[in-house]
């Protein structure tokens, strides 16, 4: 996922069968979002996405402290508010890159 990549580059591996991008040394640790595929749609999720400051409200809580948004279609996928939700989530774990 390009989008994924420009925000969080170098970050991306599988990890409990499915793509998760993290921001410590190893999958798994600092994990920041992840793509899981259902049949008949993908979620796109962040671990802290309840703390993500989402004005459009399309991130839906989910466990923990998680939240995800189902993309159906290319066309659910808006390019400018999920780089912000990406900057968010990754900021949040302390992080910033260039």
């Amino acid at each position: 996922m390009p989008l994924i990549e420009t925000a969080l580059p170098g970050a991306g591996a599988v990890w409990h069968g499915h793509p998760v991008w993290s921001l410590g040394p190893a999958p798994g640790t600092s994990p920041v979002c992840y793509i899981k595929s259902y049949s008949a749609y993908l979620t796109f999720g962040f671990w802290r996405g309840q703390e993500v400051i989402d004005p459009s409200g399309r991130l839906e809580a989910g466990a923990r402290a998680m939240a995800s948004v189902k993309l159906r279609t290319l066309a659910d996928i808006d390019t400018e508010l999920f780089t912000t939700w990406l900057r968010a989530a990754r900021d949040l774990e302390g992080l910033t890159s260039g």
